[in-house]
């Protein structure tokens, strides 16, 4: 996982340390975009994931040929599974506070902006933060029409029908309301409430929900509302979307006028006028926090009139006028038994921390992320110490802290407890799953070591495989439904599934697949009996519903034998691959056949393959080096052969392009645009069939330069490659 400090200033990075160092702050932002809004299952903290967030931006700044989607968006895609739902009006995020004096210099920016002095007065709102699934609801003439989550914040996943069953949201508002009112708020689920429903599902012998966020998203994103309809579900209005007509000046107004239209609101909201009644607040909320029955993870402070909202306006993806003041991660200590090393996808070695259970927050932690060799030694990402230099052995009496209420790490130790026979841990210079060396690799550039020790057993690992087989049949993959990481243990541990291939062979070898299923329940079963001390009156016999769910499985593999050429590359597992690079790779090669060989071909890094590869808007060295070394691999070849004879890949749609002046040419832009941003001036150029790289070469037919155009100038001009201004370039398309 890449970190926030990374490799230094960026001030002091070299291009081609800023474009590696991009690659990977890309890739992670993007992979916890979706574990938080697709998954529900979150891995980092908001302060780990807002440090990983400023540091993509503040590179992007320096080097604005790096400029990404990524570093903009908000949330993640909608998921296919749902019909999808365009916002009228974005549903963007709100920037975070993580101490006093955050604040303090948030309303102190907000009356610089609006040339405020310290004696004119300015009231903004306060209220509690709550940890739930946002949701947009949209009446129509005062009847509800239709519903949707956050997704990406342009297109959210309809749940209308899910919204219908919380009975907490009116069908019909109440008195005089305009044609369109669009509530926006947060659907979340009770202490009380959660607790029962995990011991029902338990007592199902189902899958318990980690706490309370997961249990209502994971419930009102079912695609069977009489589900949703079983689970004790809320809702909190709160903020607006489109409306044709404002019933109020001020943001508690319009908070008051939800209650009187008949929608559920938090009373605890207030009105502060002062830096120090707004933290007063604060503390007062974070004190009586656990007994609100419900999770709120922060306050949130807005400026109340909304005329002074609008003049304040937004900034990147999150309003100036407003700002989510986190509470600080809940610790406590408890000993550190022992460190496992787990093996992901990439032949990453993560260390993970085995506790003596303790009770954090109120959830109990057994497990604690240890992140990296390093950490355990006490050093930090940059090289300095961190916990000043103090290392951690099994044995030691540790602080451990669910940092934003969500993944436990540990952030310090005892030494005064520290035992006298406890050791420096030795990470293990071998894989710990198929014996092959385990290496920490060196940036040749840099000349740095990277801070992840990994496998070099590839394939042969069955670590590697087993979490590639899961990663291919993953939501933004395949997708494929009933085909969870226990059943592709399973499988691939009865040698049923070695590769994506198999997978779509299963229906050969269905006699063992349904023993596998079978005898797996069966375990399950005794192992609930044993922890339980109950017998059941017999044992589950191997019936119709082994047979139907094993059915039901192979229908879901069997849909998913043709897929987007986008999905199909992000399922294929290479490093540094997430979705945003799986579709510029897409969309600049159209078919699989022609990524393929483009692929092999740009092995050899003098070759226009590569020159072509590497000049991609976005890719940049590193991400085309791992590309490149995925097809290097005879055994990579070999498994997408035989996967590709198994599924249709589906060819980038073709952009209508008729009558475009530069359909099928490649266009570079450069230095300071006016007119538009990088990234709007990138999908112009898409939208009209331009190819968009990064860098100038002899392929290159056109460069936009605008003021502060600096090497890529020079590049075109040793080229010939024409050269436009960003006037010229609207004169040109006709813009």
């Amino acid at each position: 996982m890449a970190r926030a400090k990374g490799d230094g200033p960026v001030a002091k990075l070299s291009e081609g340390e800023a474009a590696s160092e991009h690659a990977r702050l890309a890739a992670a932002v993007a992979e916890n975009n979706r574990l938080y809004y697709q998954e529900d299952a979150p891995a980092l903290s908001d302060a780990d994931y807002d440090a990983l967030r400023r540091r993509l931006v503040e590179i992007e700044e320096r080097f604005p040929e790096l400029k990404s989607e990524i570093a903009q968006s908000v949330g993640a895609p909608a998921l296919p599974k749902f019909g999808k739902v365009v916002h009228a009006v974005p549903m963007l995020s709100l920037d975070n506070a993580f101490s006093d004096e955050d604040v303090t210099e948030f309303l102190a920016r907000v009356r610089r902006f609006l040339r405020l002095g310290e004696e004119d007065p300015l009231a903004f709102t306060a209220e509690p933060k709550i940890d739930g699934l946002s949701c947009a609801i949209r009446y129509e003439k005062g009847r509800l029409a239709i519903a949707a989550t956050r997704g990406d914040g342009y297109t959210g996943e309809n749940v209308t029908e899910n919204i219908r069953t919380i009975r907490e949201i009116p069908g019909r508002l109440k008195g005089d309301v305009p044609d369109v009112v669009e509530v926006r708020g947060e659907v979340y689920m009770r202490h009380a409430e959660f607790k029962a429903l995990n011991d029902r599902v338990e007592k199902e012998g189902g899958r318990t929900f980690a706490n309370p966020r997961n249990a209502a998203a994971g419930s009102l994103r079912q695609l069977d509302p009489s589900i949703t309809a079983s689970r004790p579900l809320h809702f909190f209005a709160y903020a607006w979307g489109e409306m044709s007509g404002m019933p109020s000046d001020t943001q508690a107004g319009m908070v008051q006028t939800f209650e009187r239209w008949g929608l559920p609101t938090n009373r605890r909201m207030r009105i502060c006028e002062t830096a120090a009644e707004a933290l007063a607040f604060y503390h007062e909320i974070e004190e009586e926090r656990a007994k609100l029955g419900y999770d709120i993870d922060g306050v949130v402070y807005k400026v109340n009139r909304l005329d002074l909202q609008q003049r304040l306006g937004f900034v990147s993806r999150s309003p100036r006028w407003a700002i989510a003041h986190k509470f600080a991660a809940q610790q406590a200590f408890t000993i550190l038994r022992g460190i496992d090393i787990q093996v992901g996808r990439t032949g990453a070695l993560t260390p993970v921390a085995r506790l003596e259970p303790v009770t954090v927050g109120g959830v109990v932690v057994e497990n604690a992320t240890l992140h990296n060799e390093d950490y355990i030694k006490g050093i930090g990402s940059d090289g300095e110490p961190i916990r000043e230099g103090r290392d951690l052995r099994i044995g030691d009496t540790v602080i451990v802290q669910r940092a934003g209420d969500v993944i436990p790490q540990i952030v310090d130790v005892d030494m005064d407890k520290r035992p006298k026979a406890a050791n420096p841990y030795e990470f293990p210079t071998t894989c710990p799953v198929c014996g092959s060396h385990a290496l920490r690799e060196v940036n040749p550039k840099t000349g740095v070591r990277d801070s992840v020790t990994r496998c070099t057993g590839g394939l042969i690992c069955s670590a590697q495989t087993v979490e590639r087989l899961k990663h291919f049949a993953s939501r933004n993959a395949f997708d494929i439904e009933g085909l969870g990481d226990k059943q592709i243990e399973l499988f691939h541990g009865r040698g049923l599934v070695n590769t994506p291939a198999d997978i779509f062979t299963l229906h050969d070898k269905l006699d063992a697949v349904k023993k596998a299923v079978f005898e797996q329940r069966e375990a399950l079963a005794r192992e609930r009996e044993a922890r339980d001390g109950r017998k059941r009156e017999k044992a589950v016999p191997e019936n119709e519903r082994t047979y139907k769910d094993v059915d039901n499985l192979i229908a879901s593999i069997e849909a998913r034998r043709t897929i987007s050429l986008p999905r199909f590359i992000y399922a294929l597992g290479i490093r540094h691959v997430g979705e945003t690079n799986a579709k510029l790779l897409a969309r600049s090669y159209g078919t699989v056949e022609a990524f393929e060989a483009a692929m092999i071909a740009a092995a050899d890094p003098q070759s226009e393959a590569w020159a072509e590869l590497d000049s991609i808007a976005g890719i940049g060295d590193v991400v085309a080096k791992a590309v490149v070394d995925f097809f290097v691999e005879p055994h990579n070849i070999a498994a997408l052969k035989a996967l590709t004879a198994q599924v249709a890949v589906e060819p980038m749609e073709a952009v209508d392009t008729s009558g475009s002046p530069v359909a099928g040419k490649t266009v570079v832009f450069t230095g300071t645009l006016e007119r538009m941003t990088r990234e709007e001036a990138k999908a112009m150029a898409e939208r009209l069939g331009a190819k968009v790289a990064g860098s100038v070469s002899k392929k290159t037919d056109l460069l936009v330069a605008g003021p502060g155009a600096g090497s890529k100038l020079k590049d075109a001009e040793k080229h010939g490659v024409k050269v436009i201004d960003e006037a010229g370039w609207f004169e040109l398309v006709g813009g």
